[in-house]
């Protein structure tokens, strides 16, 4: 034996840096199920039957290449319940020359696996995730002496670095760096939604979902109906799917939310990017030569590559710089814990009823049901960072917490005190009845804010803006928030506090 190569569960990509110049006769590849990393938060059952499936079927295309693989599949009952123990058998058992993988995206595990060496008795070589756009100190070495990290000039370094979306002489297509001014129509059924990319599940699929439905059965969401791609196959015709149905206008209504649908123009293909069966810069490529080939508009291809290109890679870089410290961040001082509406859907706002209820059935939302709904009312209502983080790492596809932690905790939660954004993305109400429908089928008023049947939001909006005022007041982009604030009769002000507070003490009933 000369290497053992350990493939974690979100590197299922045939080129994985783990895999260069390995000997397929001699090397032995270890891929594993595991307790430890099934159960460490409340995972989505479609979230685990996509990594499940999507593992045994790289683990037989590699078979099927010629690769020994040893391969442990789930059971609760498993002598070896997490990663190390696996992989601990294997170096007894073989006495591999030492042990290969690719850098992980969490720092948990990251820790974990830095140890090995000294606990394991064998050399541990542990090599750069080449599938990332910026390394690691790239992304270092951009942000040291910079008083402010802003994505928006990062991305320019990304857009130039790889050329994507860039004219010969240097500047960027269409003149312009960002079209997100152009991304913000609101969806009213016109153009139609196109239908939804779907794979039906295989016998290995199949199995998993009976597995999950038995050893997952209290895990958040529902196993029922899926129909994710599980192999990069599959997903490279999801991606086809999106260029040619979707991406055209995804750009016009990337912002928009809809009563009566999941997905819209959305890709859904972050589960497959962020798990490794689609390579982000190649899915970036075929976004811009739709561009090229006139088959899209120049707001939806760029608004979609800055989503991939710019923020994807943003929250990496700060992840990494800001670890262990910044899991613990919570600068606006948070104590109240999450809802437990969270889990079941069960309130009267039918905003958060339906992006809760959409998560638990599709393991999916969008940005900004993510951000400006769920993520809207957790800031209002000064939810717990780390609860809140928690939540959306169990309940989506593609939560990693490399990904989930800055977008939650930084930029849905402002915790971080404006590190990752320059403003908290607080709104009222308006805000949502701007980008859908679900207002007018509300058991609330969103043209009200003091009365009982007033929409929450308007009211938990000033409270917000009243008692964060020493952290905000000063914020140019809040400047006009304070004014406003500041214009409204004592009376009414007192009433919106009122209204807000009485929301506050009985907020699992709303």
């Amino acid at each position: 034996m000369a290497n053992l190569i350990l493939i974690l569960g979100d590197q299922l990509t045939r080129d994985i840096s783990a895999l260069d110049n390995a000997d397929r006769n001699q090397d032995l590849v270890v891929i594993a199920e595991v307790h430890d990393e099934a159960s460490y938060t409340n995972h989505h059952k479609k979230k685990i039957v996509l990594l499940f499936s999507a593992m045994r079927h790289f683990a037989q295309q590699l078979r099927d290449e010629g690769w020994q693989v040893h391969y442990q599949s789930y059971h609760p009952d498993n002598e070896h319940q997490n990663l190390e123990a696996v992989v601990a058998e294997q170096v007894q058992q073989l006495n591999p020359a030492k042990v290969i993988t690719t850098e992980c995206g969490e720092w948990r595990l990251h820790e974990q696996i830095s140890q090995w060496h000294e606990r394991l008795g064998v050399p541990v070589e542990i090599r750069s995730d080449a599938r990332f756009i910026a390394t690691k100190k790239e992304f270092t070495d951009w942000a040291e002496g910079r008083k402010q990290l802003r994505m928006e000039f990062f991305y320019r370094e990304m857009r130039r670095k790889t050329g994507l979306l860039m004219t010969s002489d240097g500047g960027p297509e269409g003149g312009r760096w960002n079209f997100d001014a152009d991304n913000r129509k609101k969806w009213t059924g016109k153009p139609p939604a196109p239908a939804t990319f779907r794979v039906e599940p295989d016998s290995i699929t199949r199995e998993v979902i009976e597995l999950v439905d038995e050893h997952f059965a209290d895990y958040f969401g529902t196993s029922e109906d899926f129909h994710f791609a599980v192999t990069a196959d599959d997903a490279q015709a999801a991606l086809a799917h999106f260029i040619d149905f979707a991406l055209p206008c995804f750009g016009d209504f990337q912002d928009a939310i809809s009563d009566n649908e999941d997905w819209l123009f959305h890709s859904i293909l972050s589960p497959y990017i962020n798990c490794g069966l689609l390579e982000p810069i190649a899915v970036c490529e075929a976004a811009a030569q739709a561009w090229y080939d006139g088959r899209a508009p120049i707001n939806a291809v760029e608004g979609f590559v800055r989503q991939i290109l710019g923020w994807r890679e943003f929250v990496r870089g700060i992840y990494w710089l800001n670890m262990p410290g910044y899991a613990k961040e919570n600068r606006l001082g948070n104590t109240r814990a999450l809802p437990g509406f969270y889990w079941t859907g069960n309130t009267k706002m039918r905003c958060m009823h339906k992006a809760i209820d959409a998560t638990r059935r599709n393991a999916y939302a969008h940005h900004i049901q993510r951000l400006m709904v769920t993520g809207n009312f957790a800031l209002l209502t000064g939810i717990k960072p780390e609860e809140i983080c928690d939540w959306y790492l169990a309940v989506y596809a593609d939560a990693y917490d490399w990904v989930e932690l800055p977008n939650v905790l930084g930029m849905v939660m402002h915790a971080d005190g404006g590190y990752l954004g320059s403003k908290p993305y607080a709104a009222s109400g308006k805000y949502i009845q701007r980008q859908s429908n679900h207002c007018a089928n509300c058991h609330y008023n969103v043209n009200k804010s003091t009365e009982q049947d007033a929409c929450p939001f308007n009211a938990l909006y000033w409270h917000f803006i009243h008692r964060h005022r020493d952290n905000f007041v000063n914020n140019p982009r809040m400047g006009m928030m304070y004014r406003n604030w500041e214009k409204q009769k004592p009376e009414q002000r007192d009433a919106l506090l009122h209204r807000a507070e009485d929301l506050l003490a009985h907020i699992e009933c709303l």
